[in-house]
């Protein structure tokens, strides 16, 4: 369950969109299933991608965690990691989690039904067509579609990228 704890980070992404809204982002709040991991398993380049992005946006993965693999996940990467159960896990603990830390803050990468709520608030939502596919519904809510999780998470990491892709 979410502890409501919330890393202080001196560092944020910010960026300048020509044509577009100025988005600066101190969070990253990213599904696990379908996204970063396919059957539980973290896709090769995950762990490295989010320890690179430590000290630039915060990592929270949240996930209702179908595999039961979150908590051995959590020593691997550089990112606070939240299991949500029952009625949470279906989206309103993702949403709940993105209001705390200031929706227009965060980047919410994800690729299921139970991502779109916190992606119609969140200041830059990312879908995943992944190996596990993506809810139509996920896709249509976000401002960039990636075809993994890394590509999503290497966006991030070279901003000039994703400036060229928001540029309106």
């Amino acid at each position: 369950m979410w502890s409501g704890s919330v890393r202080d980070r001196t560092t944020m992404l910010d960026l300048a969109v020509p044509h577009g809204p100025r988005l600066r982002l101190a969070h990253l709040v990213l599904d696990l299933n379908g996204t970063l991991a396919v059957d539980g398993r973290l896709e090769p380049g995950v762990a490295d991608a989010l320890g690179a992005l430590t000290g630039v946006l915060a990592a929270h993965i949240v996930t209702a965690d179908t595999h039961g693999t979150a908590r051995g996940l959590a020593a691997q990467v550089s990112a606070e990691v939240v299991v949500l159960g029952g009625d949470d896990a279906t989206g309103p603990g993702k949403v709940r989690i993105l209001e705390s830390l200031g929706p227009s803050a965060c980047v919410m990468i994800g690729n299921g039904r139970n991502d779109v709520a916190a992606m119609a608030i969140a200041g830059l939502p990312i879908a995943v067509l992944g190996g596990e596919g993506a809810a139509a519904v996920c896709v249509a809510a976000a401002q960039v579609v990636c075809r993994s999780g890394l590509e999503a998470l290497q966006l991030l990491l070279r901003p000039e990228r994703l400036t060229a892709t928001l540029r309106g």
